[in-house]
């Protein structure tokens, strides 16, 4: 008789293995993940906070798990949103979310309050628009771009763009408002109407 040849087990590859992949497949669905290069920086784990968020996942700032790859991996398209339109910012994730209608229009990156100036979690309405470049009323040579302020009771708080993106860091680091990446700033802007709802959420 020959004898019995036993079948190799399967290696259980780590995380890091699926990394390129799992990077792409976020971006082609929309959450942004920065340099497609396979090393998971503190903008793919931006992503994949709001992956987890959005697919109904423990909300976190980990970096990547076998369950994570297997999730994107296996996803063919974005969720629907279970919420109503608007704007919605996680401060966990530091992400915001634009639903239209009844999907996720936009997900981009935000910076909240840092500390000391912290975001407060709140739901208001979109109350006034300022487009294009102004200077802040607190703060000198602090420049905002497309602002909507969102506060009756604290006006000074907005949604805005910055002077550069690379004021938009990937951790709470504003004067209370949440700074938003540009173009993505205007385009929201554009899209946004007086009454818009905005919700904030989230503790970093």
């Amino acid at each position: 008789m020959k004898p019995t040849v036993k079948p190799k087990p399967k290696v259980k590859q780590k995380p890091e293995y699926y990394a390129l992949r799992v990077e792409r497949q976020l971006d082609k669905l929309g959450y942004p993940v920065g340099d497609i290069d396979g090393d998971i920086t503190a903008r793919a784990k931006q992503a994949l906070c709001a992956w987890r968020e959005t697919n109904g996942l423990p909300v976190s700032r980990k970096g990547l798990s076998l369950n994570d790859a297997y999730s994107v991996l296996n996803a063919t398209s974005r969720p629907a949103p279970t919420r109503s339109p608007g704007i919605y910012v996680n401060k966990t994730c530091q992400i915001l979310y634009q639903i239209v209608g009844k999907t996720y229009k936009r997900i981009v990156w935000i910076s909240t309050g840092g500390p000391g100036y912290e975001t407060p979690n709140r739901i208001g309405k979109v109350w006034r628009k300022w487009a294009g470049a102004h200077e802040s009323s607190l703060y000198e040579d602090a420049y905002m771009y497309d602002s909507l302020y969102f506060l009756k009771d604290r006006p000074g708080i907005a949604l805005h763009g910055s002077r550069v993106n690379s004021l938009v860091k990937p951790y709470p680091d504003s004067h209370r408002c949440v700074r938003v990446v540009r173009p993505e700033i205007h385009q929201i802007f554009t899209d946004t109407p007086i009454g818009t709802k905005v919700q904030i959420y989230g503790e970093y």
